[in-house]
């Protein structure tokens, strides 16, 4: 044992800077003039903490060279990584010496989180409770684990959930609570019987063995090499009692960051109770201890070494980017617990001063990133001064780089994304979504266009890419059923079959997974459906090399476990394991920039940090209670609370502040709407008081205006008047649904009938709501009824309707809201049609086309049913499924169509001349809702046959429509008028060419009188 009467637990003061003060005060105590470094064992927090050192190292390398006298090169300590799962770090330590082979090795997580889905499964069989979906299950046994590892970590035993100090909370507890702890309880026996069985132990619990015999052994045993912890701050008790071990060993030592030694005793003390119970047995975490106080957590580390803050000693060197000692005092009198914050009262001016500290709110998170941006490139014109941006936001962190790249800046985001979100991601993902959800358009022309898709042969792409362009246009504006049939109809279509045949081969095997399939299965079938479209680079790259990680994982674990999941579930359960997996970028960015995750900044130090995203919900972060312990049941068990991490997090800012340069900076809005400052800020603000506005950082957003300069203001854009050329005006024809178009608003009619320019539909249009599919599939189904009545009068409607709905594979969502409708509408029709008949009416032509000149233009129509009356003279009959024009609107020329129909049957245009005579009826015949009797289908006419009601009388209506059309001819397509936008605003037209014309740049000057031209079409 060693003999040392006194620990050595050290503290560095956030404003000596951590990991330089560390390294200048190590260099001269443990340096060799033989070995360097290389005999002392550094354990660190992290791996990043690591990588922080060993720079720090190497700057103070470089200072050293600059004496003459003073040695050339150094060998680094040993650095190991230690931290706790708390922190989701991939730790590990280097105990090889220790004799630690009997200690049961620890169970792969991957296998784990399998194995606990499948325990609760068998629980809830036998409580008798319905089966979760496989997505709903693993997410819950995602919970029992981080619940398992937060109790391991804290040397909780399931037996301690049994004990009477849980027992006794149990009657308090809410039914929900008292479920979740039973379900908990039981489901970790199981998994605790199933370790023992395997010969394995959890991963915190093998770390906690190691850490105890670590202690155990340096005790007995001391190593003959020193050791020294620093930056540790997790209070684990086991972790916290090598640290003691270490504390104690001759040459070893223990270094914390930021322990705050000029906080007053009785401030340190209004911390609370901090793991030292009053009496044996009792709690050890009172309801009034200060855990978001960023001490706390030092605190209750300092409580399981078994020491007081007294016996811990200030750092003896600083660091290279070190801030003036009054930044430490400031940041004490920032964080004073409550009853000890009254002191700032009575602090004068000059003690509430944050010299270095500025303060910057932006409007919204994008004006934010551009500040910092702002702020990083200037301090880059400073040669030497290293630059830290630290947020909790990651999509703030990706604006920042993003707008640093305007300077050619790379700086990558340290803290990383999630696996789903990078490409490689991305790609697995839209997979999973097809196994989950079958081919839909969006989905699929999304996977199939996607960038790593034949990136590597750039000739294939680009014909892989034509073909996708050409299916994807046919895909627009229709909803196709389930499957694969519709989408080869499709691809046959517009010419992509054997393309098409390609793809079909690698998503074929991806839709056989409708039921409960083998998780290994889908996982393989995914990983067959990658390569085959992306080749190597599905699994290249950092993100490629992480899928690649999980799917192997997920393929061998799950096959062992035999997991059994819906298909449907599959694209969630990627997702969610996706989510878990961080992708970092590799090193090679600018090497005076850094951004930081939260994690990623402790221990880490720039001479200008801007702490960004300073609003609550994002740093701190909302406390997330336990999903499966109740408060009270986690005090009981000596746990600290969900409040805990804003600790840490406040011991973060309390980090960075330490900084000799440091922003504070939020935004007042984000997407989601106003913000709320951070708490941490506030008490900034308050602290600082009237002298806040000597704080404020105004310079960048200021400067945000003039940073893209903004263009000279355009001329305002007149209305636009195309005068196409003669020729262009007489190569057209006037369809029966253009003429009032072409008289309502002339430019729609040039941009569809002259320019050719066509909507693009969206992709995954709804099929509720698709017009044009409804019309589309009514139309034929009344056609084909009507040409199967030619040979058999006898066939009835609503069947042969419903078996054509069935045949045309209609969407399930079509089918199951709108089929309905239209076969009660039917009926409707096949009773009206029936009297008709009888009263001497029949059906002379279905879906007729028809045509007539006039003035050498040619003026063309479709009937969609012509009748011939008992009379001799002809009804022409159009089906809407919606609410059709009323007369009203046909005697405004709003809906024209019906009188330009009459007119070509007038002229004997339809049928090849062989139906012609006078029109005695114009009737729609609606799919909608009747207003009379609220029942489906009803037949209107848009002409006036009472005095009561509005629109042209028979004898009215065509020669009406004839001045309409030959005013329309002669005006645009025969004369010179231009084709004026909005030549009627009250015309109720579409909304397609609206942006084309630039509506909202000139509509508002329709009542100023405006009436200037635009120009010609070329």
């Amino acid at each position: 044992m060693s003999g040392r009467a006194d620990p050595q637990v050290y503290s560095i003061a956030a404003h000596r800077g951590f990991a330089d003060a560390l390294v200048a005060g190590i260099v001269p105590r443990y340096a060799d003039a033989e070995f360097g470094l290389a005999r002392l064992t550094l354990l660190v927090p992290s791996s990043r903490a690591a990588r922080t050192l060993r720079e720090a190292f190497i700057r103070h390398s470089g200072q050293e060279r600059e004496d003459a006298e003073a040695p050339h090169g150094l060998l680094m300590p040993r650095m190991v990584a230690i931290g706790d799962l708390d922190l989701d770090e991939a730790l590990g330590v280097l105990f090889d010496p220790l004799g630690a082979s009997d200690i049961p090795p620890a169970v792969e997580p991957m296998r784990r989180w399998l194995e606990l889905a499948r325990l609760v499964a068998e629980e809830r069989a036998a409580e008798g409770d319905d089966p979760l979906p496989g997505a709903a299950r693993l997410r819950l046994a995602r919970e029992i684990a981080r619940t398992i590892d937060r109790l391991l970590v804290e040397d909780k035993t399931p037996d301690d959930l049994t004990g009477e100090a849980v027992l006794d909370l149990l009657g308090s507890l809410s039914g929900h609570w008292q479920r979740s702890l039973r379900t908990f309880a039981r489901v970790q026996a199981r998994w605790r019987s199933l370790l023992e069985h395997r010969g394995e132990v959890d991963a915190a619990t093998r770390r906690n063995l190691l850490f105890d015999r670590a202690a155990r052994k340096w005790r007995s045993d001391p190593p003959a090499t020193p050791i020294l912890a620093a930056g540790v701050t997790s209070a684990s008790p086991a972790l916290a009692r090598m640290l003691r071990a270490i504390a104690d060993l001759p040459g070893g030592a223990v270094v914390l960051p930021d322990l705050d030694l000029s906080l007053s005793g009785e401030a340190w003390e209004e911390l609370g109770r901090a793991g030292a119970a009053p009496e044996p047995g009792g709690e050890v975490f009172a309801k009034g201890d200060a855990l978001t106080h960023p001490q706390y957590h030092l605190k209750l580390l300092l409580s399981r070494m078994g020491l007081k803050r007294e016996e811990v000693r200030s750092w003896h060197r600083k660091g290279i980017a070190a801030a003036p000692p009054a930044r430490s005092h400031a940041i004490t009198s920032l964080f004073l617990p409550p009853q000890a914050s009254k002191s700032w009262v009575d602090l004068p001016a000059e003690k509430r001063r944050l010299k270095g500290v500025r303060l910057m709110v932006s409007a919204t998170p994008e004006e934010e990133a551009q500040s910092a941006a702002l702020l990083v490139r200037e301090a880059l014109e400073q040669p030497e001064k290293r630059v830290a941006v630290v947020t909790a936001d990651r999509s703030l962190a990706a604006r920042i780089a993003q707008h640093l790249q305007r300077w050619n800046i790379a700086a990558d985001d340290s803290a990383g994304r999630a696996l789903s979100l990078t490409p490689a991601g991305r790609l697995a993902g839209l997979l999973a979504e097809i196994i989950a959800h079958g081919l839909a358009p969006a989905t699929l022309v999304a996977l199939l266009g996607h960038p790593l898709v034949s990136r590597g042969e750039p000739e294939l792409r680009r014909a892989w890419l034509q073909n996708l362009r050409a299916f994807d246009r046919a895909l627009r504006a229709l909803t196709p059923a389930p499957g694969l049939e519709p989408l080869r109809q499709i691809a046959r279509m517009v010419g992509v079959s054997e393309w098409w045949q390609q793809v079909e081969a690698i998503l074929g095997p991806l839709l056989d997974s409708t039921g409960s399939a083998r998780l290994a299965e889908l996982v393989d079938r995914l990983a067959a459906a990658a390569e085959a479209l992306a080749g190597e680079d599905a699994f290249a790259r950092e993100d490629g090399r992480a899928l690649a990680t999980l799917i192997e994982d997920l393929r061998l674990h799950a096959g062992a476990v035999e997991t059994e999941v819906r298909g449907a579930d599959f694209a969630a359960i990627l997702r969610d394991a996706m989510d878990e997996v961080a992708v970092r970028p590799p090193y090679g960015g600018h090497p005076r920039v850094a951004i930081f995750g939260l994690l990623e900044s402790r221990l880490a130090r720039a001479d200008l940090v801007i702490c960004c995203g300073l609003n609550e919900g994002s740093w701190p972060q909302a406390p997330s209670a336990d999903a499966l312990l109740a408060p009270p049941v986690l005090r009981a068990l000596g746990v600290p609370g969900a409040e805990f991490r804003i600790g840490l997090a406040a011991h973060d800012l309390a980090g960075a502040m330490g900084a000799p340069e440091v922003v504070l900076s939020r935004a007042l809005r984000d997407a989601e709407g106003p913000t709320l400052a951070s708490r941490f800020v506030l008490r900034v603000e308050a602290l600082l008081g009237e002298l806040a506005g000597e704080y404020r950082e105004a310079r960048m957003p200021a400067m945000l205006a003039a940073l893209d300069r903004a263009p000279p203001p355009a001329p305002d854009y007149p209305r636009p008047m195309p005068a196409p050329s003669p020729n262009q005006r007489r190569d057209v024809r006037i369809s029966a649904t253009a003429l009032d178009r072409l008289l309502g608003d002339p430019y729609q009619f040039y941009a569809s009938e002259i320019l050719k320019l066509r909507r693009l539909d969206p992709l995954a249009a709804d099929p509720f709501s698709d017009p044009a599919l409804r019309g589309t599939l009514v139309h034929d189904v009344l056609e084909k009824w009507h040409g199967a009545r030619e040979s058999d009068p006898t066939v009835a409607l609503v069947p042969f309707a419903r078996e054509a709905f069935a045949k045309a594979q209609v969407h399930p969502l079509f089918k199951g809201l709108w089929q309905p409708r239209i076969l009660a509408a039917f009926e409707t029709f096949e009773a009206k049609l029936a009297e008709q008949t009888r009263e001497g009416r029949t059906p002379t032509a279905i879906e007729s086309r028809g045509s007539m000149r006039v003035e050498a233009i040619e003026v063309s129509g479709r009937a969609d049913r012509i009748d011939r009356l008992a009379d001799g003279s002809l009804a022409i009959v159009d089906y809407k499924t919606g609410t059709p024009p009323s007369a009203a609107q046909v005697e405004a020329g709003y809906a024209l169509q019906m009188g330009v129909l009459g007119l070509i049957a007038r002229d004997g245009g339809f049928e090849d001349g062989k139906l012609r005579g006078e029109v005695g009826a114009y009737e729609y015949w609606s799919l909608a809702r009747g207003k009379a009797d609220d029942e489906f289908g009803y037949v209107i006419e848009p002409v006036k046959r009472t005095a009561r009601q509005k629109g042209l009388t028979p004898e009215e209506f065509l020669p009406r429509h004839k001045a309409w059309l030959e005013e329309a001819i002669g005006k645009y397509l025969t004369g010179s008028a231009p084709f004026t936008a909005k030549e009627n605003p009250d015309y109720p037209a579409y909304s397609d060419y609206d942006q084309l014309m630039r509506l909202e740049e000139w509509i508002v000057r329709l009542g100023e009188g405006d009436r200037s031209s635009g120009g010609a079409s070329e």
